[in-house]
């Protein structure tokens, strides 16, 4: 017989409550990774355990602008952060800071009042300044027994969010500097390669080659690292139309897994599978990365070749018209006033070759009764005309989206993609586009992972947006226009494309299908193979499906939480 219905008593009704909270934690300890402030967290003394473990490379982070607020602030040093933060040098030196304004989150920079408190926000809690292989393998079976969130850093030139992460272990590998070039020969390539450490930026991979008579695939912007994100994830590069992707030079990746192993990977061998995986597939989630090995190719003259002018005394609908005439394989930054033409890379191509094949454009443009301000010189190699001819590209100031656009959208629909860089610039983005050419016909004989859409793309283009530190609520308004504007209309323009992933939207939807494409279910088979702990977590990479990150940055399986970005809220 049942017993009346009463009410609970204050003891029965707090025993509930406890009840509940146990609960909750467990599922938290159980579905979340461990955060700070945990029981789980570990102690000071057993992270000092640890450290002496990996030779005494355990970083604490300290944010790069605490010295712009208080108890810190020192005026002359925040003074000088605030002038070069613009500049990657600073952010790459740092263990922890990130030149994506967006997830550097406003909780620690010097563009905030010096009275907001500097706190960690979505920066790592400590990195591990790895010098060895074995060093990276401790970190991974560390965050593995303890339940840590791990990030990998080398730079942290990254606009998704991959290389930073709140209640996070960084393993950061921007000091494996070795480099070696030698002589490669296997049943696929014969001939110069360059081995480079995780840590080994352009401009060092472009001057030893340089040194050697060589040249070698890298990005526009020299301090990026070649190993890391840019030929993980695909990488182009001014010499693309000659020697195709990044991922398509390698030839050999040594990368720890998340068991901890080291293995040695190339397309034949007993981890060809990972070598496939990493040479295209996207960073941070199969492994960390030790060293790479790429072809290095004969060095060659270079001509270049840059051409500006802006819509000074033109209509609006003249100058479009002079942009939609523009060369196929140049590099241009588009604003709704002017155009830059990036250098124009020719590798051994001779300066009057090069002329030839920009004058009917420069026609065009005196046609319409523009006159544009050209330069063209010959180089002897590709360093001095990189040196020569390219700016440094600056961060930390905008955000950025990407599309690649397909040669048959140029072919048969220009105008519908002329008036769609117009719309976009006309709100007030920046198209940049890259026109390159990395088809099989270039490429030759390669096997990896890289995006399919790229091999029929003639434009990567990517749209920024400025930044403005203290506008929180504008900047996520453009940011919610990148995701359903301007790449809405660059996919309505080609949906069986996709996009760059590492000048790609962070929001992108369906993400699986435009950032890899068919070979997604392979990639997501080789992370579970690698990577059976799930030790592995980068924003928009193979397998981040499963994971969410709560409010306060806490990492969590997803199915346990609501999807909601700490950082927007930090803003």
């Amino acid at each position: 017989m049942q017993s009346p219905t009463r009410s609970m008593t204050l003891q029965e009704k707090m025993f509930a409550l406890v009840l509940a909270f146990l609960v909750v934690a467990v599922q938290a300890s159980t579905t979340c990774r461990c955060f700070p402030g945990d029981a789980c967290w570990p102690s000071e003394n057993v992270w000092a355990k640890f450290n002496q473990t990996i030779d005494g490379q355990l970083v604490k982070t300290v944010p790069l602008g605490s010295p712009c607020h208080v108890p810190n602030y020192d005026a002359a040093e925040c003074n000088t952060l605030r002038d070069a933060w613009i500049v990657p040098e600073g952010h790459y030196e740092s263990s922890s800071s990130v030149m994506a304004p967006f997830f550097a989150n406003g909780t620690c920079d010097p563009f905030h009042p010096i009275s907001k408190p500097c706190t960690l926000g979505n920066y790592a809690v400590y990195a591990v300044n790895v010098t060895t292989p074995d060093q990276i393998s401790k970190a991974i079976q560390f965050a593995t027994k303890h339940d840590i969130r791990i990030v990998v850093r080398n730079t942290g030139h990254d606009y998704s969010g991959k290389s930073t992460g709140a209640g996070s272990l960084g393993i950061w590998t921007h000091y494996l500097k070795d480099l070696e070039i030698h002589d490669y020969k296997d049943r696929h390539y014969t001939g110069k390669a360059i081995t480079m450490g995780a840590g080994i930026q352009g401009f060092e991979a472009y001057e030893a080659a340089e040194e050697a008579n060589l040249q070698v695939v890298g990005g526009e912007c020299s301090t990026v690292g070649l190993a890391g994100g840019y030929s993980q994830g695909g990488g182009h590069s001014a010499l693309a139309s000659r020697y195709g992707l990044g991922a398509d030079q390698v030839l050999q990746w040594q990368v720890v897994d998340g068991k901890g192993n080291l293995i040695t990977a190339t397309r034949d061998n007993e981890y060809s599978d990972m070598y496939w995986a990493l040479s295209g597939g996207g960073g941070g989630t199969f492994g960390v990365v030790v060293s790479m090995t790429s072809k290095a190719h004969p060095g060659t003259p270079i001509s270049g070749f840059n051409l500006t002018f802006t819509n000074d005394q033109l209509s609006q609908d003249t100058f479009y018209e002079a942009i939609a005439r523009c060369g196929r394989d140049e590099h241009l930054v588009l604003h709704q006033h002017h155009l830059c033409d990036f250098p124009l890379t020719g590798p051994n191509i001779p300066e009057a070759k090069l002329l030839s094949l920009v004058k009917p454009f420069i026609d065009d443009l005196k046609e319409l009764g523009i006159k544009p301000t050209v330069y063209s010189k010959q180089f002897p190699s590709y360093l001095s005309q990189f040196n020569g001819m390219q700016r440094e590209i600056e961060v930390g100031e905008a955000q950025y989206g990407g599309w690649l656009i397909p040669r048959s959208v140029v072919q048969k629909n220009s105008k519908a993609l002329m008036t769609t860089y117009r719309q976009i610039t006309e709100d007030g983005a920046t198209v940049i586009g890259v026109g390159l050419n990395v088809s099989r016909e270039v490429t030759g004989d390669v096997k990896n992972s890289v995006l399919p859409a790229w091999r029929d793309a003639l434009i990567t283009t990517t749209i920024s947006t400025p930044w403005k530190w203290n506008a929180p609520e504008e900047m996520l308004a453009d940011q919610r226009k990148m995701t359903n504007s301007y790449i809405a209309q660059l996919t309505a323009l080609a949906p069986n494309s996709g996009a760059y992933m590492n000048e790609a939207d962070f929001h992108q939807p369906n993400f699986q299908k435009y950032f890899f494409g068919r070979n997604y279910p392979a990639l997501q088979k080789i992370k579970a193979k690698y990577d059976s702990n799930g030790i592995f977590y980068a924003k928009t990479a193979v397998g981040s499906e499963a994971w969410e990150e709560r409010q306060d940055g806490r990492l969590c399986r997803a199915d346990q939480s609501s999807q909601m970005f700490g950082y927007e809220k930090d803003l």
